[in-house]
């Protein structure tokens, strides 16, 4: 008699090995490229601006058609990766970023750099929504939220490598060598991706067919060493597999109203994220300090975010998504309005602290929201909930730099575009309130089925 193995239940109560932490490290180094290259064209603007002779406003067109690129791509593929499967998508996103990368390195007039920033951010935009569906489906359910958070840090590492490394290589090879460096990384990366990265476990399982089959057991064998696994075994999972199309899901079995105001929060901080991002070295250097201050003070902002998301991780294990993230965007308010005031920009160290403080919310509280949306929509859905989340969340993130160029035109202060920032600080505050109180709502409706609306609290 053949036996049974309901492989989530498995891969919640495993201890988290080896095989799991390859996983979790290749999804991780996904995000470091992806924030490599959000920063890059930030870290760069200022020599950019003055090697082609052109005003700062110019290359707003430049940072919007990034993350226009990203918008589309993770609408997109990250529903056709609940279609095909995570690894497919990831590893061809990481070549095709590596190509545009290396071309963007080549750009020779404004209209070429929005070209290849566009497509570059096709690439990268399903990036993110696979790495965290994928680390999140291999984790044990205890540590589930910190190793996703951890994932999600790559993101931030990436932003604060390149601001090191961006302040290394232009003082000796010029802006250019950014890009050559920058495509160099993700081309060895999708190499060694093919070779070692899995695909889902749950998503093989609802593939069927003898060759998903052989690979569950192959890959549950190196996630649960121990646990026999007979040539008959049978492999089952308790959650349910979407018939329909999965962005009408989204909206479905009482998951419409959390869906719709993670819209609104991941709008919010991206444009915040975005606007700060872009445009905060620029306005660091306006104020008369050096270029290298001004780009340490992108990397401070960063460094913030590392922190924020290696903190905010565990606390929200003990304490809860909501409740954490409404303190943080408290934070993010104060912060980011205090980086302008004359009284703190006369002081490198208090403009650099608020600098900080501003990262760890804003920066810190992003990975938060993705970890949000991955624990709460089901494996047939999380690729699409998290890519759809975060690309509305992608149409802030070309408002914010477009916006940035805009007031900066008009010739606004350093304090009043500050506190310009810390308005959607307030929307994303007001939205995960809403959410809290949804949630409470929600979790007396909730029975069963695969609906993981009680995770999110």
């Amino acid at each position: 008699m053949s036996k049974t193995v309901e492989v989530t239940g498995v891969i919640d109560e495993s201890r988290f090995g080896p095989y799991q932490l390859l996983v979790v490290a290749l999804c991780a180094m996904c995000l470091v490229m992806d924030g490599f290259d959000v920063q890059a064209m930030g870290y760069v603007a200022p020599v950019v601006i003055r090697e082609w002779g052109i005003a700062r406003e110019t290359l707003a067109p430049v940072f919007g058609a990034g993350l226009f690129g990203m918008l589309v791509g993770s609408l997109t593929f990250s529903t056709l990766a609940d279609k095909i499967g995570r690894r497919p998508v990831l590893i061809g996103a990481t070549l095709f970023f590596s190509v545009c990368m290396l071309a963007t390195g080549f750009a020779q007039s404004i209209e070429q750099l929005v070209a290849w920033r566009f497509v570059a951010g096709l690439g990268l935009g399903c990036i993110m929504p696979n790495a965290m569906a994928l680390a999140g489906e291999y984790s044990p359910r205890r540590v589930r939220v910190t190793l996703m958070m951890i994932v999600s840090c790559g993101f931030t590492v990436g932003g604060v490598v390149g601001g090191l490394i961006t302040a290394a290589l232009i003082p000796a090879f010029g802006w250019r060598a950014v890009f050559f460096v920058g495509g160099a990384i993700p081309l060895v990366m999708g190499v060694l991706m093919w070779i070692a990265l899995p695909e889902s476990i749950q998503f093989l399982l609802f593939r069927n067919g003898r060759d998903a089959t052989a690979r569950v057991r192959r890959n549950l064998a190196r996630v649960a060493p121990t646990l026999p696994l007979a040539a008959d075994t049978t492999f089952t999972t308790t959650e349910t597999r979407a018939r329909g199309v999965p962005f009408v899901e989204l909206f479905k079995e009482g998951r419409a109203r959390v869906t719709l105001l993670l819209w609104v929060v991941n709008f919010a901080n991206l444009l915040d994220m975005y606007f700060l991002s872009n445009w905060l070295p620029t306005v660091i250097r306006d104020a008369g300090y050096s270029t290298q201050t001004a780009v340490l003070a992108g990397t401070a902002l960063w460094g913030g975010g590392v922190i924020g998301t290696l903190l905010l991780g565990r606390v929200i294990d003990l304490a809860g998504f909501t409740r954490v993230l409404a303190t943080t965007f408290v934070i993010a308010i104060v912060a980011t309005a205090a980086i302008g005031n004359p009284a703190v920009m006369v002081s490198v160290v208090a403009m650099f602290v608020a600098i900080f403080l501003t990262g760890f919310s804003i920066i810190g509280g992003q990975p938060a929201l993705n970890a949000l949306a991955a624990t709460y929509y089901p494996t047939s859905l999380r690729s699409t909930g998290i890519g759809w989340s975060l690309g509305v969340g992608r149409i802030g993130s070309v408002v914010g730099p477009v916006l940035g160029g805009a007031l900066m035109h008009l010739q606004w202060s350093s304090a009043s575009l500050f506190m310009a920032a810390a308005v959607p600080a307030c929307v994303s505050l007001a939205g995960i309130v809403a959410i809290h109180y949804a949630q409470g709502r929600a979790s007396h409706e909730a029975q069963g089925g695969g609906r993981a609306a009680a995770q999110v609290e």
